[in-house]
């Protein structure tokens, strides 16, 4: 199965947050992807798929700052080229600029969307240019329309002590449906880590994300088991029982999920948007072949490329080095710490639900 990003606008945004990985990726500008760009892909795309199944997921930047035509559009467009398939659509946004009419089009074409919240206003206005008002008026309106959405909250330097106050604050918007992910961006920009440059004030500590998880879990675990979903839990049990975690930076592989800019630049991974992991374009080179090159195996390869520590450890079938853009040249994950003290935590919570999933399996 290949699955990849569309990022329509490129890094064009509403919003100019302090920690955003992707403002210095190089494609901002006021152009978005033209008509003949979104078909070409589109018909490559879905073509390109071995299972029924399409998703297409729409990123940015901010993917609403385009107009609703060129959604309605990319909707048409698939309807042409779906020759059976069953498509699905994703949109991730910081909610600021959804309107009815926005809505009402993602409710009717039944859109799941992502909404980047950081948490309390405290939290998400320290380093989200103030935008949590606007952001819970998105979130009102997805609501009021019935449109399907999940909280996308990244945990910075700002957030990481307060867990508690975090994931309380979700349970309070009956939110059921939370992904975070933990800013680590190198000071001087460059990939792979580097120890002496370090890493950007907004980052999180290793010792910073391991309590955080740690302290998210404590909450979670008294009483919201099958009511509240955690990606990082369902994924951490998920590789606690041998299944695939469903998310790419705990699976044992990477390589399969890319990222095509608004000019049909496809580079390796939506981390990655560097000239070094730059694919190709596919106004030149059909997306399939460059999903499929030998330069996309090399930074597959990456991933399973663990040091010594990672081989010895008791938590690699749960972490398997975690994600290759967060790791020291040497191959040492930045986080080992926090995901150590994770994992440590929740084992025998992670040991009680594994043996339930089985047995549940067992009387099938």
């Amino acid at each position: 199965m290949m699955y990849v990003m569309l990022k329509p606008v490129g890094s064009r945004c509403n919003l100019h947050c302090r920690y955003c990985y992707y403002l210095n990726a190089g494609v901002g500008g006021e152009e978005v992807m033209s008509d003949d760009l979104l078909e070409r892909f589109t018909r490559e795309y879905i073509s390109a798929q071995s299972a029924s199944h399409v998703m297409f997921t729409w990123h940015g930047g901010e993917p609403t700052l385009l107009p609703l035509s060129f959604y309605e559009k990319a909707i048409a467009l698939q309807r042409k080229y779906a020759d059976g398939h069953i498509i699905d659509n994703s949109l991730q946004t910081n909610g600021t600029l959804l309107t009815d009419d926005w809505c009402r089009f993602l409710h009717d074409n039944h859109w799941l969307v992502g909404v980047s919240i950081d948490g309390t206003q405290e939290q998400h206005d320290s380093l989200r240019c103030r935008s949590w008002e606007r952001t819970m008026r998105g979130i009102e309106l997805l609501n009021r329309y019935e449109v399907e959405w999940n909280a996308m909250a990244v945990v910075n330097s700002k957030n990481m002590s307060t867990p508690k106050e975090f994931y309380r604050f979700f349970k309070s918007i009956d939110c059921r449906y939370i992904q975070f992910t933990p800013v680590v961006e190198p000071l001087d920009g460059k990939l792979p880590l580097s120890r002496d440059a370090g890493v950007t004030p907004e980052s999180v500590t290793p010792k910073g994300w391991g309590e955080f998880c740690c302290g998210v879990f404590d909450e979670w675990v008294r009483e919201d088991i099958g009511k509240v979903f955690v990606q990082l839990f369902d994924a951490t049990l998920a590789n606690w029982c041998g299944a695939l975690p469903g998310v790419c930076t705990l699976s044992r592989e990477c390589g399969n999920a890319g990222v095509m800019e608004k000019n049909g630049d496809v580079y390796a991974c939506d981390h990655f948007v560097r000239q070094e992991y730059k694919l190709g374009n596919i106004t030149r080179v059909p997306l399939a072949e460059l999903m499929g090159s030998e330069r996309q195996q090399d930074f597959a390869r990456m991933k399973a490329a663990l040091p010594a520590r990672c081989k010895s450890c008791e938590f690699r079938f749960a972490c398997n080095g975690e994600c290759p853009k967060n790791r020291y040249s040497d191959g040492n994950n930045y986080l080992c710490e926090g995901y150590r003290m994770f994992f440590r935590h929740v084992s025998p919570w992670m040991d009680q639900l594994k043996m339930e999933v089985m047995n549940n399996i067992s009387a099938l």
